[in-house]
């Protein structure tokens, strides 16, 4: 049986860039859709759910970080990887909290495009070995349903065991896979190369800055106070450590 082709959807307004994309990603063997504008952009993910989206920040009629919100929103998990010319953290870390996957700088090398291409999709549904559940103190991670719960403050008490009243949150993917592989290994100062190469796998093209990346956006969802983390800690010239 003749294997399917995967596709990327390109949400790009630079026609040039549209142009010398679609032809180079055909070329390494991937059916290609294009759009030019945000609102098409998001109409063709919700049509054709590609296997990943190549989607610039700033396009007419609707944002990249809003076309990546909506697409989250409903469901949709496929990779997305943005293009920009931003290179500021928190234009970055704003993109992660949309449910981003990785970044790509403009301008950039088509060769480290396409690596990262095909680390994200080799990547794929990567999960982290261990139990299907863990109890992490506030929160319980479900790695069956995907899905993380916080436990609900009752009388200003929190972490008293058992489910109790639990509210959903949203993670990414990314924040997921991150979140859980954390919970597995609590207690351990964990350098950022065996987080990134655990979590992600050798073939994972991106960057510790991108870790830490992905770190300070975890954090913004699963700390009372960010700027003071009580549960993923920074151990100074090593990486992180999660405690509950």
């Amino acid at each position: 049986m003749k294997e399917r082709k995967q596709t990327i959807l390109v949400v790009e307004d630079d026609e040039a860039l549209v142009l010398g994309l679609e032809e180079n990603l055909k070329f390494a063997g991937y059916d290609v859709v294009t759009a030019r504008e945000g609102n098409s952009g998001l109409k063709a993910a919700m049509d054709t759910k590609p296997d990943l989206i190549l989607l610039d920040i700033m396009l007419p009629g609707m944002s990249g970080y809003d076309i990546c919100r909506k697409l989250r929103d409903n469901g949709m998990q496929m990779p997305v990887v943005m293009l920009t010319a931003r290179q500021d953290e928190f234009d970055k870390v704003h993109g992660f909290e949309m449910g981003a996957d990785d970044y790509v700088t403009k301008p950039f090398s088509l060769n480290e495009l396409l690596a990262r291409i095909k680390a994200i999709l080799l990547r794929g549904s990567r999960r982290v070995k261990g139990p299907m559940k863990y109890d992490c103190g506030d929160f319980v991670l479900d790695l069956e349903s995907r899905v993380l719960k916080r436990r609900k403050a009752i009388s200003g008490k929190r972490g008293s065991g058992g489910e109790g009243e639990m509210e959903e949150m949203e993670l990414t993917r990314t924040e997921f896979d991150l979140l859980a592989y954390f919970c597995a290994n609590e207690g351990k100062a964990l350098t950022r190369e065996h987080v990134m190469n655990d979590v992600w796998g050798m073939e994972y093209y991106g960057t510790q800055r991108s870790l830490d990346s992905f770190v300070a956006s975890l954090r913004s969802k699963i700390e009372k106070k960010p700027s003071e983390p009580k549960h993923i800690l920074t151990v100074h010239g090593v990486g992180y450590k999660y405690v509950k």
